[in-house]
């Protein structure tokens, strides 16, 4: 009898540790309950959804806007905090904000700019100020509450214009460290891979090869020719791949986006040498306008001349909006007559004026 009542014993007690069960922890209430799955003397969390929507979006804006990147609450825990991270190439993490219930932080370059919107007790948004070129990318919004995390992916597109640059010494003169500077001069940043892909969309051809700011090298061909990766590949961006930082040497693709202020033609009769063009802008409280000005200002404020002008850079450069044939030709955009020799007195001048 002890025996058939030991066996029955066994039998229960390994039907209750193969049989899986819940139960609420005792410790929340409301909002904060979660439940437990038990199997034998495992206990594993559940895995809880903390965001309203955890899929990619995309948020579009442009330099110098205040912009929300959303994000929602669908439980709130007890306790948590809330990471805002810019993604990248990069494998370091970009810390843009740490917050809990209280406070917040802003890290880096965001610090100042970088806060959480907060219009109820769900609202984890990011609200960015004075957004700049370099805030363009990717973000994950990250709930933390030590024991499940949830996280939700946004993108910041910035609208603007990509534009190839040479050296004044002819094509392929930079690495990419000097890539990134040159862009930097002229007010704006390397491209990004889908900028340059939106330009060519746009109708960007260009046969020269260039960095963007991965460190790979590519081009844009909407008109496939011999000279350009040959007449048998369709149009599309032709690639490189990834190329050594120090030692590989190409133009570079540089974006840029609105400016905050404006960018004006000024002319003279007896025309400007470099010198007396800089000189003719200081005088109105102006300075000789960059490269990536002329291009935001051709783009966003429509500025069209059929006048050739001295730029920072030395080269000379006109937007032209409407084309016509004597102005360059029948397509839109900022022409190029190179770089002549500073001293060489038959140009207007750009000048670029803050507001």
């Amino acid at each position: 009898m002890k025996t058939i009542d030991s066996l029955i014993f066994f039998h229960v007690l390994s039907l209750a540790l193969a049989t899986p069960y819940y139960y609420r922890s005792h410790g929340l209430r409301g909002d904060e309950e979660f439940r437990y799955h038990i199997r034998g003397d495992q206990a594993m969390l559940g895995n809880i959804k903390y965001l309203e929507n955890s899929g990619p979006r995309v948020v579009k804006t442009y330099r110098g806007a205040n912009v929300t990147l959303p994000c929602r609450l669908r439980i709130v825990p007890r306790e948590y905090r809330v990471k805002w991270v810019k993604l990248g190439w990069s494998p370091k993490e970009n810390i843009v904000l740490i917050a809990n219930s209280h406070q917040h932080k802003g890290y880096g370059g965001f610090m100042g700019r970088a806060f959480l919107r907060r219009m109820d007790k769900y609202d984890v948004s990011l609200r960015l100020l004075d957004v700049r070129l370099e805030d363009s990318g990717k973000y994950k919004c990250e709930v933390i509450n030590g024991v499940d995390d949830d996280s939700a992916n946004i993108e910041l597109q910035l609208d603007g214009v990509v534009f190839p640059y040479q050296s004044s010494q002819g094509r392929y003169r930079f690495n990419y460290y000097q890539a990134v500077r040159v862009c930097q001069e002229q007010d704006a940043r390397l491209a990004t891979f889908q900028q340059l892909f939106q330009e060519w969309r746009r109708g960007l051809d260009w046969c020269n090869a260039g960095w963007l700011e991965d460190a790979t090298v590519h081009y844009p061909i909407t008109m496939p020719r011999e000279p350009c990766g040959g007449r048998a590949l369709p149009p599309g961006i032709r690639s490189y791949g990834p190329r050594d930082k120090q030692r590989d040497k190409y133009d570079a693709f540089c974006f840029t986006s609105a400016i905050k202020g404006y960018v004006y033609f000024r002319r003279n009769p007896l025309k400007f040498d470099y010198v007396g063009a800089s000189k003719a802008c200081r005088s109105e409280g102006a300075t000789i306008a960059k490269v990536g000005q002329l291009y935001a200002a051709w783009k966003f404020s429509r500025l069209h001349r059929c006048d050739p002008g001295w730029l920072a850079d030395g080269s000379i450069r006109y937007p032209i909006v409407s084309p016509r044939q004597q102005c360059g030709g029948t397509e839109p955009g900022v022409r190029t007559h190179s770089f002549p020799s500073l001293s060489q007195r038959e140009y207007g001048v750009y000048c670029y004026k803050p507001r």
